[in-house]
């Protein structure tokens, strides 16, 4: 299988530090809920001090979890234990107040609504059935023993029904709203003709992988890839023509890629490749395959076959530049340099503008 790139791995880093941060406000919301009830309506008996310290321990296990650095990478397995603590909290303060006619009862919903809303449909029925457990375990302990019998098991799915049915609209309203986002998201950093980034999306990545490769000491390789022959196709045969010989073009440069590498579309003709992890000896064999690859791939059209080629500069951190803008820049004018010596080539940047 195919390693996820460090880069996109810090991108749903960030997603996931966004979900554990309302659920860190779900989880306080839920304290606050139980430690109000406590001051204005606990019960003066046993329960009141068995309450007060599961206060205590539930608010040590949220500083833990989201404030003591516990876990380096976020992680939706964390939100799961999360959503399962906060089902056992309300459990043991539910069996302190009155069991299940505990007016604090309808708590359960806050763990159901952040499963749904942020681990999806397997993990909120896994939640949905932890939470049926305690049901019956509050039954038990107050000798309604709910579910022994077919009048109980009708009661028992009567008090869940309204939790079953808050589960599935918020898990369907949030799959539909997690769609459309990267739906969205899609189209406005992907090239609508080639499906590759557009720059939108390339800088986003590219700022990331740069800053990794600063960070780590690691070579960072990029072309610059330009069509020879889309001015002449589209003169010839007409812009759909040209617009397939794009799409050739992209699909010639994801062939000779890894999965970690990142192509865009750069704008009309050009195309950009990042190379995290590859020196400049690698950046240009990767070139070179590039070029071979679309050489050995004509454009079919209905009367002929058009051989197409392309140029390409190669430049790389921290061989060719400090920055990834003067990185950019410096295998714009290897590429310009290899359409001047007489296109379908490979060249290097060079100072002395040797290739």
């Amino acid at each position: 299988m195919a390693e996820k790139p460090e880069v996109f791995i810090s991108i749903e880093q960030e997603e996931l530090r966004g979900i554990t941060r309302t659920v860190a406000e779900i989880e306080w919301l839920l304290l606050i809920l139980a430690l109000l009830y406590q001051l204005v309506e606990g019960p003066a008996d046993i329960g009141h001090p068995a309450v007060a310290a599961s206060l205590f321990f539930y608010a040590a296990f949220i500083l833990a979890f989201h404030y003591a650095n516990f876990y380096l990478r976020e992680s939706r397995w964390k939100v799961a234990i999360e959503t399962w603590v906060m089902t056992v909290f309300i459990t043991w303060v539910v069996w302190f107040t009155g069991g299940l006619q505990s007016p604090l009862l309808n708590l359960y919903l806050l763990p159901v609504i952040t499963s749904a809303l942020s681990l999806g449909k397997l993990p909120t029925l896994l939640e949905i059935v932890l939470i049926t457990a305690c049901y019956i375990l509050l039954g038990w302990s107050s000798n309604e023993s709910p579910a022994l019998s077919l009048g109980g098991a009708t009661v028992l799915l009567a008090q869940l029904a309204p939790m079953l049915l808050v589960a599935y609209i918020t898990t369907m309203f949030s799959a539909d709203i997690r769609y459309g986002l990267n739906k969205a998201k899609l189209l406005s950093e992907t090239d609508e003709l080639t499906g590759l980034y557009n720059m939108r999306g390339f800088s986003l990545i590219m700022d990331r992988a740069f800053a990794q490769a600063v960070r780590y000491s690691r070579p960072v390789g990029v072309l610059m890839i330009d069509s020879d022959n889309l001015k002449a196709v589209n003169d010839e045969h007409g812009h759909d023509a040209g617009n397939e010989l794009l799409c050739l073009i992209a699909r010639g440069i994801k062939a000779q890629l890894r999965s970690t590498d990142v192509p865009a579309r750069y704008g009309g003709d050009e195309f950009v490749v990042l190379l995290p992890d590859t020196g400049a000896v690698g950046t240009r064999d990767v070139a070179e395959r590039i070029r071979e690859t679309i050489v050995r791939t004509p454009l079919e059209l209905r009367d002929k076959n058009v051989s197409i080629t392309v140029s390409i500069g190669v430049a790389s951190y921290p061989d060719d530049g400090r920055g990834m803008d003067t990185i950019m820049q410096r295998a714009d004018e290897a590429m310009y340099r290899a359409k001047a010596e007489g296109r379908n080539r490979v060249v290097g940047f060079s100072a002395s503008g040797n290739s």
